[in-house]
């Protein structure tokens, strides 16, 4: 094969034919204004490692925290500056080269979580809950993660008052890929989302400073469960590659509409295949579902939100399940719209068991944080409600309800930090027992966030509800609508519980004592209360939000 022949195949090959030899290589054009927000976090997350590695290590902790707050704080008024702009409605657009879709869901999701993840921040911060050791303050993570629980080395790096401030940028990296999950264009940068915010998780949530071999077993099933979803994911994404020969939500549309013009010749026997299309439909669902807790891919939630430090377990909630109910939507609405007739009895028949799952095993429950975790699986069937409706307003629900959901998620926990004995934090339900009498404020925050997520009206869990119901029986699924009443109902019940453990039980003598937090912590529970009455009592501004925030761009 001669030089020239070579050289032909190569410039083809490049998308430059040998014809026209002046033809330049385009390189790709990305806009880094509307890619700011994820952009701004990133690069703070960076700096955060750099912190690390040349800050000495008395100023780490407030160096870090203050570059966190910074970043998410402007990464948030990006968010808000794109949307002032019109980029969520008028200018909605697909933006660096096909990956990331700028429009009204993406930056309502966005906004949210760099809102809660702000919130979250304040409770990892947290230094007073703990007495003083060795002279220093305590937060709720490990001396020093690398040494083994209960060994001369981690008992060395407690005394010597170290503390692992690396979370801050864990944290960060884990923001920056909750970002760009949700607003994914094609299946790659899906992968690499799900991946750059599942990394990190997966090791704070092994940084625990009390019960550390229970954090280290709560992060490894993660990592393992997690790994194995993301394979089904990685399966999913091949096969829809080689049925549509593309990877871009647009491309896999056209070809499962049928409205495409140019086949590519090397691709003409596998493509329009449905077998490939369904099964890798499914696969990639099934990361997905993973990933928001649905049954019965729920296994790891209980163990891990148990085993992790709360103020983990409370970002993750939140956040974790924001960005993966994003990046269903997206799936759902903009890449598989024409294959509703097959996904719809899917996700309700899942929809229907996780309702129920979550709400029955709840009930069960004796430790607090495990009663939360089955929580949040109920609410993930709530939130599949809206999701099934395929209407306009089964979007703005959805993105509702998780803007309310996340914040109560967030207070919640924070609440739970500061219930306390001598081992550190009192999960256990027994140890709730008389709160409101001995710290009546304390028990009355957390009832109205029991109040919320039962969804007693006058409280944004009730409005959320609501709303995805309205638009579940509209795109005629009323029968998920019942079944969903029942399971509020059920669920109603353990919430009450615990309201009447705390209020009209005999406190007991040995029982935990309330720490007085900072103002950090104040300040999450004060935030997740005031955006609990808000969202209750007049949510009609934020729906009217949601609603324009509503249309995804194709």
């Amino acid at each position: 094969m001669s030089a020239t022949a070579v050289h032909s195949l190569w410039t083809m090959a490049g998308g430059v034919t040998s014809a026209a030899p002046k033809d330049k290589f385009n390189a790709p054009v990305i806009e880094y204004a509307q890619l700011a927000p994820v952009l701004i976090v990133i690069g703070v997350a960076v700096v955060g490692v750099l912190v690390e590695a040349f800050v000495p290590r008395r100023a780490r902790y407030y160096t870090q925290v203050f570059l966190t707050v910074v970043a998410l704080a402007a990464a948030f008024a990006a968010v808000v500056g794109l949307a002032a702009g019109g980029y969520g409605t008028t200018k909605a657009h697909i933006a660096a080269m096909g990956a990331i879709a700028v429009d009204g869901p993406a930056l309502f999701l966005q906004g949210t979580i760099l809102l809660t993840s702000l919130v979250a921040v304040f409770t990892f911060a947290e230094r007073r809950l703990d007495p003083v050791a060795h002279g220093n303050h305590v937060d709720s993570f490990a001396a020093q993660a690398a040494s083994v629980p209960g060994s001369d080395s981690e008992q060395a790096a407690v005394k010597a008052g170290f503390t692992t401030t690396e979370v801050f940028p864990l944290l960060l990296f884990s923001v920056a890929g909750m970002l760009v999950f949700p607003a994914a264009n094609d299946l790659l940068t899906l992968f690499v989302a799900l991946e750059v915010f599942s990394l990190p998780l997966y090791l704070l949530c092994a940084v625990a400073r009390r019960k550390r071999l229970m954090s280290q077993e709560a992060a490894v099933k993660y990592f393992l469960l997690g790994a194995f979803s993301s394979a089904f994911l990685l399966f999913g994404i091949a096969l829809l590659y080689g049925y549509a020969g593309s990877v871009s939500y647009a491309a896999i549309a056209d070809v499962v509409d049928g409205s495409v013009t140019q086949i590519d010749p090397a691709l003409a026997d596998t493509m329009g295949n449905d077998a490939l299309l369904l099964i890798g439909g499914a696969m990639i669902l099934t990361g997905l579902l993973f990933k928001v807790g649905a049954v019965p891919f729920h296994m790891w939630t209980p163990d891990v939100y148990q085993g992790a430090p709360t103020p983990v377990t409370g970002f993750m909630a939140a956040a974790t399940k924001v960005a993966a109910f994003g990046a269903l939507l997206r799936l759902l609405y903009v890449v598989l719209p024409g294959l509703s007739w097959d996904w719809r009895p899917v996700m309700w028949a899942v929809a229907i068991v996780t309702m129920l799952g979550g709400a029955i095993v709840a009930i069960t429950q004796t430790d607090i944080k495990r009663l939360l975790a089955y929580s949040s699986i109920a609410h993930a069937g709530f939130i599949l409600a809206g999701v099934i409706a395929t209407t306009p307003s089964g979007i703005s629900s959805v993105l509702f309800y998780l803007g309310a959901y996340s914040f109560v998620t967030v207070g919640a926990f924070a609440v739970v930090t500061l219930v306390r004995d001598a081992g550190g934090e009192a999960t256990h339900l027994s140890k709730w027992a008389g709160l409101g009498r001995r710290s009546p404020l304390v028990a009355a925050v957390f009832a109205v966030y029991l109040l919320a997520f039962a969804g007693i009206p006058l409280t944004s869990g009730f409005a959320g509800k609501f709303a995805v119901f309205k638009a579940a029986a509209e795109g005629g699924a009323g029968g998920l609508v019942v079944v969903g009443v029942i399971s509020s109902a059920i669920a109603a019940f353990f919430y009450i519980r615990v309201i009447v453990l705390m209020f009209f039980s005999e406190p007991k003598a040995d029982g935990p004592t309330v720490a007085v937090p900072s103002p950090l912590t104040m300040t999450t529970i004060a935030v997740g209360v005031a955006v609990t009455l808000v969202l209750g009592l007049a949510p009609q501004y934020f729906l009217d939000l949601a609603s324009q925030a509503g249309v995804f761009v194709r």
